[in-house]
């Protein structure tokens, strides 16, 4: 591995540094985790942390809008590594799950009756993309993660004979997009809560869907079945790409699969002649502020391909 990628990574936010030291240099926990409770006090975190305000909301909203809002605040602060003990995160989770819940047991948040901090939602549907970003949110955040166990029975019921999930729910199809969102919170949930049969088995075919597809071509023409799946954006929010599908599956050790073989030939492309890879799309929306920008060498992609690669190798 390259050490000066390596310095230039540890010269981050700690959000980065503390996954730095977990995922490439094999830091002993103490010092993975005192790095990574300064999130909260230091650089994006804290500053993030500091635009909530006093009913525990980000942005004037629960869903919208879109990325200021507190489900994308709250999404983002996750992915970053804030722990799970954080006060303010806890309260965040509880308004989303309170005000989020449908009667089939998922969440939304999308309705034709605006949907405010103060008035839940309404109706029996939930959106799956949001149960599943929801999913490893409440699973992380709240303070008995068995208490979103709702949301997985509904992302199990909702799985699809292709493995994938869909939240267009007369789709026969998986979606990139709706799978990956689903896969991430049934693992949160599992690390939170403890491993199911059902769900572990859920998960195995979850992975079948994207192992059919290489993870990003189509199972009809076996074309890249969307360009922007290549480009690799941080934060990804509800979008798929071939990196968030890569650092999925090394977060869940999977076994080695030369299916997978594509999907890794396409992150080596990316990387640059100095051992980095850029910020290659942004997902349009209000943010607080910009971590990195468009074209840039970006430490969130770097880091994630280095330990994609490191997982790939080793298997």
């Amino acid at each position: 591995m390259d050490a000066a990628v390596v310095d230039w990574l540890l010269e981050g936010d700690p959000a980065i540094r503390w996954q730095v030291k977990r995922d490439l240099l094999d830091a002993l926990s103490a010092e993975v985790e005192a790095e990574r409770a300064k999130i909260a006090t230091e650089g994006w975190g804290r500053a993030l942390l500091s635009e909530q305000a006093g009913d525990g909301s980000w942005g004037g909203g629960l869903y919208n809008p879109k990325w200021t809002s507190t489900f994308y605040t709250l999404l983002l602060l996750k992915v970053m590594g804030l722990p799970p003990g954080n006060e303010q995160a806890r309260g965040a989770a509880e308004l989303l799950f309170e005000r989020g819940r449908r009667a089939d047991g998922g969440l939304n948040f999308t309705s034709s009756t605006p949907i405010s901090v103060s008035r839940p939602g309404r109706g029996r549907v939930s959106e799956l993309c949001i149960t599943g970003m929801g999913l490893g949110m409440l699973a992380t955040y709240l303070d008995d993660a068995s208490r979103a166990e709702s949301l997985v029975g509904c992302l199990l019921a909702a799985q699809l004979p292709d493995g994938g999930w869909n939240c267009r729910r007369h789709s026969s199809h998986g979606s990139f997009h709706t799978t990956i969102s689903a896969l991430e919170g049934l693992r949160d949930w599992s690390a939170a809560a403890g491993a199911t049969p059902a769900v572990e088995e859920a998960a195995a075919r979850g992975h079948e869907f994207f192992l059919a597809h290489h993870m990003f071509r189509s199972h009809r023409t076996g074309e890249v079945a969307k360009p922007a799946f290549t480009r690799f954006a941080f934060p990804c929010h509800w979008y798929y790409d071939v990196l968030r599908g890569l650092d999925y599956f090394q977060s869940v050790n999977a076994p080695r699969d030369e299916r997978l073989s594509d999907a890794i030939d396409l992150l080596g492309s990316k990387r640059g002649s100095d051992g980095r890879w850029h910020m290659q799309n942004r997902h349009r929306g209000e943010e607080y502020f910009v971590m990195e920008p468009n074209g840039e060498p970006s430490r969130w992609n770097t880091q994630r391909a280095l330990r994609a690669f490191r997982w790939w190798e080793s298997r």
